[in-house]
């Protein structure tokens, strides 16, 4: 199992310096991928975790951590298609492909938040059909020569796009969501699936179960899918309702559990920590903290 890292992209530790001296840091102590998300806004009247309301755009804080890295994988967990033209979406994972050497993984989801649905005159419905339309866009400006669509929910005229990603076929893409239905639709189409915050230990493996069954059945090698994991972690006192908590060998040791489980990337995204994530973090306090994560949890040779 791959051991990855969320970026400081939420709360008070999410400026220049603390995101391109992290991510320079966790390339040196051998982590294999650095992971952002996305959150547009937050309404007035929306009950929300504090991580959610200061968050940097996900695209543009990899593209700043590309710039001061060589190596280390970049990805974000996940940008939501009702937001942005598959057309636009195509465009910008392209450049950050080109500009990082051919490093970047594309996360998509579908949407959970109204405000941000109406806030960028969005729909997210019907869910399965406007996602797969939105992958097919994408396929073929990144791959065709003359790339064209036509569809019930998107179009692409007869046209060239350029440049073409570093990737071959482009970035792969992984697919969010909690339900079965979208669960199967990443086993099918996608390269595999990235977790919610929100889920334990059993949702993650009943989940990686249902992702590779359906990769599977549709004629893939479910060996192939990745299971790419959000870890929310705790460090300090033990709490049995989180498996990445308590010391250090505790937290390895829930670690050690999702790979048994068919966890091809856990990433610990310290963003989640109210410490380090939060808007009224104290942000000295959250980078020491966050330095001794890091190096606490880097991965071993």
């Amino acid at each position: 199992m791959l051991i990855s890292t969320g970026a400081p992209v939420a709360g008070a530790w999410a400026g220049p310096a603390t995101l391109g001296e992290f991510a320079e840091r966790a390339e040196r102590l051998g982590y294999h991928g650095l992971w952002s998300f996305q959150r547009l806004l937050v309404g007035v009247d929306q009950p929300m975790l504090p991580v959610y309301h200061s968050v940097l755009d996900p695209l543009l804080a990899l593209t700043w951590a590309a710039a001061r890295t060589s190596t280390i994988r970049l990805g974000v967990a996940v940008i939501n298609i009702p937001y942005v033209a598959p057309a636009y979406l195509a465009k910008q994972a392209a450049t950050l492909d080109v500009l990082s050497g051919g490093r970047f993984d594309l996360g998509l989801g579908t949407g959970w938040s109204q405000p941000e649905f109406e806030a960028t005159g969005s729909d997210p419905n019907p869910r399965g059909p406007r996602l797969r339309e939105y992958l097919e866009v994408l396929r073929t400006l990144w791959n065709d020569p003359v790339a064209s669509f036509d569809g019930q929910h998107y179009r692409v005229p007869r046209s060239t796009a350029a440049p073409r990603p570093v990737q071959p076929g482009g970035p792969p893409v992984l697919l969010g969501g909690t339900a079965d239905v979208a669960l199967r639709r990443a086993g099918r189409l996608a390269a595999g699936w990235v977790s919610s915050s929100r889920l334990g230990f059993d949702d993650i493996s009943r989940g990686a179960q249902v992702v590779r069954r359906a990769a599977e059945e549709a004629g893939r090698d479910p060996d192939a899918v990745r299971i790419v994991v959000r870890a929310v972690v705790r460090p300090g006192l033990r709490d049995d309702a989180v498996p990445l908590s308590g010391d250090w060998d505790q937290i390895r040791a829930g670690a050690d559990r999702y790979a048994e489980a068919g966890v091809t990337e856990l990433f610990y995204d310290l963003n989640w920590d109210p410490l380090i994530g939060a808007p009224d973090a104290d942000p000295a306090v959250a980078r020491e903290r966050a330095g001794e994560i890091l190096a606490a949890l880097a991965p071993r040779p």
